[in-house]
């Protein structure tokens, strides 16, 4: 079977953990310890979040003020090769010497146009003043948002649109590869016309995509039979954090979309599943890592079916 698993922030760094390269490396290993029963008996492609880590570079780049700020498609970069390394290292640890693992940069197209462009949204890097804000605003056109007392910036999440180098993926996978890559929802890339002689040209943009959506996107272009969501919960609920609340074993697309999760949390998650069943006739599930062996032979977490007779077979077509 051909399995992509979308790890989430928290198999690289536990909520209110400093972000020191010790405890990545240590949550990496156990991240790594649960995917390597996956990694020996299928095909497996291992997407990342890099929110912290990101936010970590762009808090350094802050401190240092000979030179402008990194922009946002170069600390993706930078933290794709980061945690690829770590995931590499520690995975290999656990696997036998003859499986081989390789990390891919991977560029993602997202339009232009994309309405998210207007209306940033996603928070990144340190918190400022609002003297601060108001002179970053002016000189470098960037957006912000309270955040208590202070001001952080925000940037545009689009939609991935296209991913680059899948045919490379594809080739490693048919060579026996575990592949790491798309991480932290992939580098942000748009076409730009130039003047001429340069005419059209690829260019990072200033943005974050998000991590499940593009996890979906490059499973359904790799043509996997299934997208594990990796997260620190067992699995979606419905009526979160009220006395009701319900964990969702399974369902369709139409039956998850008619209930409401959270725009910061899971409802990206559930959006992305519901996409790449949608798309494939394949299988979705979001649940804990450490399930994540249940999560493939579909025992625990939520699972999204693509029919309602798939949910009642308790199988995939």
């Amino acid at each position: 079977m051909r399995v992509v698993v979308a790890l989430g922030g928290n198999a690289l760094l536990r909520r209110g953990q400093e972000l020191s390269a010790e405890n990545q490396r240590a949550n990496v290993r156990t991240a790594c310890a649960a995917l390597a029963p996956v990694a020996a008996e299928h095909e497996l492609v291992i997407s990342h979040g890099n929110g912290p880590q990101v936010g970590l570079l762009a808090l350094q780049g802050a401190a240092y003020q000979k030179v402008e700020t990194y922009p946002l498609d170069v600390l993706d970069a930078q933290t794709e090769g980061m945690i690829g390394y770590m995931i590499e290292q520690e995975l290999g640890n656990e696997l036998p010497a003859r499986r081989h693992l390789a990390t891919l940069l991977t560029m993602i197209e997202v339009d232009p146009n994309d309405p998210a462009f207007g209306r940033p949204t996603k928070p990144i890097g340190p918190i400022y003043s609002a003297a601060e804000a108001a002179k970053l605003e002016s000189e470098r056109g960037w957006s912000f948002r309270p955040d208590g007392d202070a001001m952080r910036r925000v940037v545009p999440s689009p939609l991935p649109r296209r991913i680059f180098g899948v045919g490379a993926i594809e080739l490693l996978l048919d060579a026996g590869y575990v592949v790491i890559c798309a991480g932290g929802g992939g580098i942000p890339t748009v076409y730009r016309d130039e003047p001429a002689p340069a005419g059209r040209r690829l260019a990072g943009v200033e943005a974050v995509i998000d991590k499940d959506m593009a996890s979906a996107l490059l499973a359904a272009d790799i043509r996997a039979d299934a997208l594990i969501i990796a997260t620190d919960v067992d699995g979606v609920y419905r009526d979160w954090g009220t006395p009701q609340q319900q964990l969702i074993r399974k369902g369709t697309p139409a039956q998850l979309s008619a209930s409401e999760f959270a725009a910061g949390s899971m409802g990206p998650k559930v959006q992305a599943a519901c996409r790449f069943v949608e798309q494939t006739g394949g299988f979705a599930a979001i649940g804990t890592l450490a399930a994540v062996e249940h999560l493939l032979d579909r025992s625990a977490g939520t699972i999204v079916y693509p029919d309602p007779a798939a949910v009642m077979r308790g199988r995939a077509r």
